[in-house]
Order: C-alpha cells, then structure tokens, then sequence
C-alpha cells in the first residue's frame, strides 16, 4: 500500500507497505500462531488445537478499525488481538480457542511482531545500502583524477580529487551498514516471558517453548525475557541515527555543489523529478532534501526512545508504549534516506570542467598553503608569511594568478626558481596522499565485503 499523503516525504513505498496496518496485524498473528505450534511442539497445547489457531491467524477479514480501538481502550494490541483470534477460532472449534495466547503476555505479543517487522526492514535497508555502497565505489573510481576545490568552513581550500569525496562518502556509509547490520542481529530475537518474565504458567516446559518459538519464527532465543530491558532496541534505534546523519551529510554536499554558481554536480532528474511549480529553469535537488529532512528529524526521534529506556520492575508503564511508532519511524526514515541516496549515487551527473573552472577561478590563491611550505624554508616562516600576504592582495587587486603576484617580489625570485612558481598553481602537484586515501578507504570497504562472504 502506498504512504499517506502526510507521510510522502517520510517512507517509501516498501517500508509504508511493512508497516501498514495490514503487516502490524498480520506480524502479531504470526507470533500466536508460532506461539500455537511452539507449544505443542513441547506437549502443552494439542497438535490440533495448534493447527486451528496457525489456520486462523491470517489478517484477511479482522475489522482492523475495531481492533485499533480496543488496542486504544486497553492500552496494547495484544489484549484485543488474542480476543479476536480467540472468537474466530472458536467458530470453527471451541475447545481449540482456550488454548489461544497460551502462558503468553500482550506485550511478549506486541514486542515479537515489530521484531518480525524489523527483520523485514533490515532486508529492505541492506539491499539498497549495498547498491549504494556499489555505486559510491563505482563513482570514486570513476573520478580518481578529478580535480576540485576542496572546500573548508564554506571557503575554497587547497585541491582535493572528487574520487576522494566520493570514498569519503563510502566509508562512512560502509562503517554505518555494517554498525546497523550487527545491531540488527543482535536487535532480532523472540520475547516470550508471560505474566513477570518467569514463564511460570508453563512450569517446567516454558524455556522449550520459548525455543521452539524462537525456531518457528527464525528469530534468535535470548538468554532470558526482555520486557524493561530496551538495550538492543535502542542500540538499533542510534545506529539508524548514526547512519542517517551520514546519508545527511552526503546530501548536504550535494545539494550545496548543485548551487547554480557552483554546479559541479547534480541528481539525476526525469518527469516530477527536481522541477519547480513556478520556475521551469529549476533543477532541485530533492533527493538529498528528503534525506536531509529525515537527518533533521530522527535525532530528536532517537532521544525520545532513549528517553522512554528507563522503565519499572518487570514491566513498564508508559515506556514501552511509546516505542511503536518511534520505531517505526527511524526505521521509515533511515530507509528512504537509504533509497533517496542510492538514487544519487547511481545517477549522479558530475560537471569535470566546471570543477576545475572553479578551482582556476581563485587564480591560485588556494595554493598559498603550499607556497608557504615552499619559501618558508628559503626566507624563514615570518618573512615568507609577510610575502605571501603581500602577493594575495596584488593577486586580488590586479586580478592576476597568485604565482605572477610572486614572480614579481625579488625576495621570492632570488630563492624560487622560475619553472618553479610556473608550477605553483598546478592541482595535480599538490593532492599529497588523496590517492592513499582513496584507495585505503576502497580496501576497507571492499575487505569487509569479502568477509561477510
């Protein structure tokens, strides 16, 4: 099913789909029915009571506008849930529909199914992070050479290659995904605790259910019920902030070299993609302002789960409630920046010349840094820096390059060659260990790769 209209700029249409009140329902009936099974796998509910109840879990036909009123009314879906199954089991078998919700709690319900939920998401997510990661590698290579200006508080600086912006990109995605994948992993395991987190109303047999319903559901078995114990949640819940601050900055570059006077890059366009309602010339970058706007709002998203960790005894009031739609939200949120970053890196337009149009523009003023290395060890740091200074303001008040500023202070042509100052101004010659870098950032990411192979 598509977002809501409020919520367009805050899903995609995958992740509206899993959590769409069809997937909610449809998650927390698949842990009764597991629930069902697990239990006559170890002796406590017939097999045939099982089966009825596994029949009847199926979201087709539950009046979902009820349920979300009585879950309202009683303050979890669990309640309402299991009365609903129960009922519907029971027309088909009466003495099946006791065994309905056997020794569990609502919450045990309710923390299962957005597990189910998050391991949905967690595919969904890691596709799209590893084409992303694919095509920031691609777009690195792609431009190892490529010269620009880099860029510090907002002011040009000394060149950089475009393929090293892109690798930085990379890695910062690349640590982010595999932060998130762990987090995953340890975030996808069963809650089945009962009343107080003991299982008592199962006796001895509750450890074995609890197994096999982890089994039936393909989720790991803690070491025990987690009811006030948020830690895993919460540690996925930072790791989707984490990496939506990076697909932020991602976004942030972009958007601020697609600036019409700077134009270095832009997203891909298409039909309704990057126009303007009243100026045609327009090309917007509205992939990175998605993501952007998810960068801006799951921080405060991630203090709110944090703030609701700190629950009572064995179980909470008021914490856990709140995590539903907390949870639901990063986890939309971090996927669309996920999709809207991926469609950037694949589509990319990257503008070489303009690049180095705007680099040649400072006429060599960004090389100052490396004019000073030059003459400080000819003339000494004080003197050097006194020339330099004095060659910026002739280089910006005659409009002229920064190295015929210099050729013409006979303090800096009695030390530094001619051929030499030629050479000030060339990129090429000044990029140090960007290339280094680049490619130890690729390893990285590439090392990891194999690995998880």
């Amino acid at each position: 099913m598509p977002a809501r209209l409020i919520e367009s700029l805050a899903t995609s249409d995958a992740l509206a789909e899993l959590f769409s009140d069809q997937a909610v329902l449809q998650a927390l009936l698949d842990f009764e029915a597991a629930l069902a099974r697990a239990e006559a796998r170890a002796g406590v509910v017939p097999s045939a009571a099982a089966e009825k109840i596994a029949a009847a879990a199926k979201a087709d036909g539950f009046d979902i506008a009820a349920l979300s009123r009585d879950i309202l009314r009683g303050g979890t879906a669990g309640i309402p849930l299991a009365a609903a199954l129960r009922e519907r089991v029971e027309a088909k078998d009466a003495e099946a529909a006791r065994w309905v919700h056997w020794g569990a709690t609502s919450q045990d319900a309710a923390d299962t199914a957005l597990v189910l939920l998050l391991k949905r998401a967690n595919g969904i997510l890691g596709d799209d992070l590893s084409r992303l990661e694919q095509a920031l590698q691609k777009l690195s290579n792609e431009h190892k050479g490529t010269v620009m200006l880099g860029r510090t508080l907002m002011q040009g600086a000394p060149p950089v290659t475009f393929g090293l912006k892109a690798a930085g990109w990379l890695g910062a995605v690349h640590r982010g995904h595999t932060r998130l994948e762990e987090s995953f992993a340890r975030a996808l395991v069963v809650q089945f605790g009962g009343a107080s987190g003991t299982l008592a109303s199962l006796g001895e047999r509750g450890p074995a259910v609890a197994g096999a319903l982890a089994k039936e559901l393909g989720l790991a078995n803690p070491e025990a019920p987690w009811h006030t114990h948020r830690d895993r949640l919460a540690s996925l819940v930072c790791e989707c902030g984490v990496l939506t601050g990076t697909l932020g900055k991602m976004a942030r570059d972009v958007s601020l070299l697609m600036q019409n006077e700077v134009a270095e890059v832009a997203e891909p366009g298409g039909q309704g993609r990057g126009g303007s309602s009243t100026m045609p010339h327009k090309r917007n970058p509205i992939a990175s302002a998605i993501t952007l706007a998810a960068a801006n709002r799951v921080p405060g998203q991630v203090a709110a789960f944090l703030s609701a960790m700190v629950q009572e005894h064995e179980r909470g009031v008021g914490g856990w409630q709140a995590e539903w739609p907390i949870v639901a939200s990063v986890i939309q949120a971090t996927g669309l920046a996920a999709a809207s970053m991926l469609e950037v890196a694949e589509g990319l337009w990257v503008e070489a010349a303009r690049m180095r149009a705007n680099l040649e523009a400072t006429n060599g003023a960004v090389f100052a840094e490396r004019a000073a290395m030059l003459l400080g060890e000819a003339l000494g740091r004080d003197a050097a820096q006194k020339v330099i200074e004095e060659a910026l303001r002739q280089s910006v008040a005659q409009g002229k390059h920064f190295y015929e500023s210099l050729a013409e202070i006979p303090q800096v042509t009695a030390k530094i060659p001619p051929d030499t100052l030629r050479q000030l101004e060339a990129p090429q010659q000044y990029l140090g260990a960007a290339e280094f870098f680049r490619l130890a950032l690729l390893s990285s990411a590439s090392d990891d790769a194999k690995k998880e192979r």
